[in-house]
C-alpha cells in the first residue's frame, strides 16, 4: 500500500503544468495516430513526470513549500522504489510507440536523475540546471510527442516548434523558483532565479517569453494561420496581466515573491496555455 507521503510527493497534479508542450506538439502533427497519442499522454503525465517529481523530492527532502505543495511530507524509501518502477514501466510502454521515442524517454529520465541525484546534482548549477530543464521539458518533449503521435513516425519535426516549447518553459521556469531562494541556498543550490535576483527574474522571464511568442508568431504567420496565432495570443493575455501586476508588487516589496503568488501565477499560466493549445488541437477538426 502506498504511503500518504509517496502519493503526495509524486505530485500527479503537477503534470497539468507540463501539459501545454504535449498539446502544442500534438496540435501541429499533420496526421495523428490517436492510439499512440493517448499512450504518450499516459506515459508522460502519469508515469514519467510524477516519477521525476518523486525522485526529486526523495533527493531534496524538502521541509518548506515546493511546487504545488505548501507542506510536503517526509519522503520514505518507498518513494524511491516507486519512481524506479514507474520509469521502467514508462520505458517498456514506450517500445510500443517507436525506438526513437523510447530513446527520448530514457534520455529524459536520465537527465531528470542527473538534475536531482546528489552525486551529480545539475540543479545546483544555475545555467546547467536551467538548460537541462528547458531542453528536456521543452524541445525534447516536443520532438518525441510530435514524432510519436504522427501516423508515419516522422523524424522531420519543426525546429520552430521545439524552440518555442523550450522558450515557453524557459520563461515560466524561473518564476517557479522565485520563492525558494533561501531554502535552495541552504541546500547548496543556486537556481537561475537566485542568480538573477527577484527583479532580474521578472525581466529575464519577460525577455524569454517575448522571444517565444515572436517565434510562434513567425511560425503561424508563415503558414498562413494568422487567426490561430491571434486566438493563441488572446487566450494568453491574462498571463501578462497577472505577470506585470505581480512584478509591480515585487518591485515595491520583495516579500511578495512568495509561495502563494507563485502558485497563482503557475495555475493561471497553465490554465491559459493549456486552453490555448487545446483550442488549436480542436480547431483541426473544423478544417
Amino acid at each position: 500500500m502506498l504511503a500518504p507521503s509517496t502519493i503526495q510527493l509524486l505530485r500527479f497534479h503537477f503534470s497539468f503544468f507540463l501539459l501545454p508542450v504535449y498539446l502544442f506538439a500534438v496540435s501541429q502533427v499533420p496526421v495523428i495516430h490517436p492510439g499512440h497519442a493517448l499512450l504518450i499522454f499516459f506515459i508522460l503525465h502519469l508515469l514519467v513526470y510524477p516519477s521525476s517529481n518523486g525522485y526529486n523530492s526523495y533527493m531534496d527532502r524538502d521541509e518548506t513549500s515546493i511546487g504545488g505543495i505548501r507542506s510536503p511530507l517526509p519522503p520514505t524509501r518507498q518513494l524511491f522504489y516507486i519512481s524506479v518502477i514507474m520509469d521502467l514501466v514508462a520505458i517498456g510502454l514506450s517500445l510500443f510507440i517507436s525506438y526513437w521515442f523510447t530513446i527520448c524517454i530514457a534520455a529524459y529520465i536520465a537527465a531528470s536523475r542527473a538534475y536531482s541525484y546528489r552525486g551529480i546534482r545539475l540543479k545546483k548549477y544555475p545555467v546547467a540546471g536551467y538548460l537541462t530543464v528547458i531542453i528536456f521539458q521543452g524541445a525534447v518533449t516536443f520532438f518525441m510527442v510530435y514524432h510519436g503521435s504522427s501516423n508515419d513516425k516522422t523524424l522531420t519535426v519543426p525546429a520552430a516548434g521545439m524552440a518555442a516549447a523550450s522558450l515557453l518553459i524557459g520563461g515560466f521556469y524561473p518564476l517557479t523558483q522565485i520563492y525558494q531562494h533561501e531554502a535552495d541556498r541552504k541546500d547548496g543550490v543556486i537556481t537561475i532565479s537566485a542568480l538573477l535576483g527577484y527583479r532580474g527574474t521578472f525581466v529575464f522571464t519577460a525577455l524569454i517569453y517575448t522571444i517565444a511568442m515572436s517565434i510562434l508568431a513567425w511560425w503561424f504567420i508563415s503558414h498562413d494561420q494568422q487567426k490561430k496565432f491571434l486566438a493563441l495570443a488572446t487566450m494568453m493575455l491574462p498571463i501578462l496581466v497577472y505577470f506585470f501586476s505581480w512584478a509591480g508588487l515585487v518591485w515595491k516589496d520583495e516579500k511578495r515573491a512568495d509561495f502563494s503568488n507563485t502558485m497563482r501565477m503557475n495555475i493561471l499560466a497553465s490554465i491559459c496555455t493549456n486552453l490555448a493549445f487545446l483550442t488549436l488541437l480542436i480547431w483541426r477538426g473544423f478544417e
